[in-house]
């Protein structure tokens, strides 16, 4: 356990994690780092050559350079893309949290670095009891916010701050991501978030149809343990 880990939330659903969290796996495996991934649970997957996949969970596993199998990687691959305590319900399944933290730590034996992103928004529920709020704090990994520029993130965006140190969890730094290019008084949303969340801003995404080369737009070098 040489290099660092970092897990990975966001302000909502379908604002870009995943593109950015193999972002940062490209960037550490462009270092030489040998670099992991896991999303521990993904809800929407479809059957693909007798085998269930996930468009994420194979983004994820395509940046990365350490090979894992895929429950691993994603113990709960869920079929139903709704929240996944409906979607566990719907294959009659239970997301364990303690199951995910030892899929985790074995992971954490096989590579130098890991990105574990998380599903949904922070306190998406996993059952009627735990949520993804849960498993991070398990997890105790630095958090990397990305933020969705849109109307009503600022607030989104503080809520999640609030709710990952009241986890007593470190919010690492943040990533605005311009999904919405039409945005009015983005950058001034974005002056506003500097000024209240006490945390980097890793960087600003703008609008691309690819992320291909996309890492310039980030300053990785302010996350802690992020290598040299």
């Amino acid at each position: 356990m040489t290099g660092p880990a970092y897990f990975i939330t966001g302000t909502d659903t379908g604002i870009g994690k995943t593109t950015l969290s193999s972002v940062i796996v490209r960037a550490l495996v462009a270092k030489g780092i040998r670099t992991a991934t896991m999303k521990p649970v993904a809800a929407g997957a479809v059957m693909v050559d007798g085998a269930l996949h996930n468009e994420d969970v194979d983004i994820l596993v395509s940046a990365a350079n350490v090979a894992l199998p895929t429950g691993l990687v994603c113990p709960y691959l869920l079929r139903t893309p709704v929240s996944p305590n409906l979607s566990a319900m719907q294959d009659g399944r239970a997301i364990d949290i303690p199951h995910i933290v030892d899929c985790y730590r074995k992971i954490r034996q096989k590579a130098d670095a890991v990105i574990v992103e998380g599903v949904g928004g922070f306190l998406v529920p996993f059952s009627r009891n735990t949520s993804s709020a849960d498993l991070a704090e398990q997890l105790e990994l630095p958090v990397i916010m990305v933020v969705g520029l849109k109307l009503g993130c600022i607030s989104h965006a503080l809520l999640t701050a609030e709710a990952v140190r009241a986890r007593g969890l470190t919010l690492a730094g943040w990533i605005a991501n311009r999904v919405n290019p039409d945005m009015a008084f983005s950058d001034g949303n974005i002056e506003t978030l500097e000024n209240w969340l006490e945390a980097p801003r890793l960087g600003t995404m703008p609008y691309l149809k690819s992320f291909e080369g996309a890492g310039h737009y980030l300053d990785l070098s302010l996350l802690p343990g992020w290598p040299k």
